[in-house]
């Protein structure tokens, strides 16, 4: 019974329904170039839960990509992401601090639940405001475990892996890295195969 339900839900018909849906209320049509959509139903998923809680409930209410009713984006903006890193997105308690500088991820990455992606700082004389902003960059192939901190200014090179509850407070732009602890340092280098070059 189940084969047929879902074989019903994701038929080209509903698919085409579903895209055109998703176009008229405000989703950017580049996300159906994602592997997501191309090669998995998963992003259909998602869509259908994002009108819900996106364009019904107003969660997220702005966003031009299906995004996770706990996960905050301060500037749509200011954020660079590969379409086959959009999964990062739907991952609950995400918070993208970036009004003040852009966070870039790139193509493959991976980020746990409620991990902190930070562009500015406050002012530890004047909590009540920020710091200049810096940039951040998550790089191809990156997996970040849950409940990790990136910091402003850092950047991940290809390939590297933060261990969960991580707080990351400086670059390791060479990649193939295994970082871990608070502040994050490298517990081990990791060999790049033929697959991750």
């Amino acid at each position: 019974m189940k084969r047929v339900i879902k074989k019903i839900i994701f038929s080209s018909f509903s698919k085409l329904f579903i895209m055109m849906l998703a176009i008229a209320l405000g989703y950017k049509s580049e996300i159906f170039k994602s592997k997501y959509f191309k090669t998995e139903y998963i992003g259909f998923i998602w869509l259908l839960k994002s009108f819900w809680f996106q364009r019904i409930l107003g969660f997220n209410r702005f966003k031009s990509y299906p995004v996770h009713p706990t996960c905050t984006i301060a500037s749509t903006k200011n954020l660079t992401i590969h379409l086959d890193s959009i999964n990062n997105l739907m991952s609950p308690g995400c918070y993208y601090q970036n009004f003040a500088g852009k966070i870039i991820v790139e193509k493959d990455v991976y980020i746990g639940p409620n991990t902190g992606v930070i562009t500015a700082n406050h002012d530890p004389m004047k909590p009540q405001t920020h710091l200049e902003g810096e940039d951040v960059v998550i790089r191809e192939g990156c997996w970040i475990g849950m409940n990790c901190v990136i910091l402003p200014g850092v950047e991940l090179g290809p390939n590297t892996v933060v261990a969960a509850g991580s707080v990351v407070t400086k670059s390791y732009t060479e990649g193939c890295v295994l970082i871990a602890g608070s502040p994050a340092v490298i517990k081990k280098l990791l060999h790049a195969t033929d697959e991750t070059q």
